[in-house]
């Protein structure tokens, strides 16, 4: 009996001291209160949380982390330009094609007319040439269009 009382006298002052309830931390309610403070499934190995004031971002690797990407590696791959390839269906008449080219992209008739035949002959044309997300867009509209369209890294 002497023991159980002087557990519940304890508690409050350990409350004070971690700023919220006897497991530390602040009240979060059953599932916070069992991993608050314990180790995960990890055991050891596992990661630590960041430190007060350290956000997640600041350039330290976890054991979870398998690559870090530096800045120059994603201005590369970012600077990487993306096609737009509108390919052959059986569907669409030629003259379709060339209209949605002059009237989407702004092509001359002449332009709008050799690639489509290079789309009706070949099988397929690059149309657009840019940023990725320029180029999502654009695939989005030749859908739009009823045509059929895909997104390719330059170069593949």
């Amino acid at each position: 009996m002497r023991q159980n009382r002087s557990r519940h006298v304890c508690a409050p002052a350990l409350r004070r001291e971690t700023g919220g309830s006897r497991w530390g931390g602040s009240r979060r309610g059953a599932a916070g209160r069992r991993s608050a403070g314990r180790l995960g499934k990890g055991g050891r190995g596992a990661a630590k949380a960041p430190r007060r004031g350290e956000s997640c971002q600041s350039g330290r690797v976890t054991d979870t982390l398998e690559a870090v990407e530096t800045e120059a590696e994603a201005s590369a791959r970012r600077a990487v330009p993306w096609n737009v390839v509108v390919w052959d269906d059986p569907v669409n008449l030629m003259t379709y094609v060339s209209y949605v080219f002059r009237s989407y992209f702004g092509f001359g008739a002449d332009e709008a007319e050799r690639l489509m035949l290079c789309v009706h002959h070949e099988g397929r044309a690059v149309v657009a040439t840019g940023a990725r997300e320029a180029m999502e867009r654009h695939v989005e509209a030749m859908h739009g269009y009823g045509l059929q369209a895909t997104l390719q890294r330059s170069g593949s």
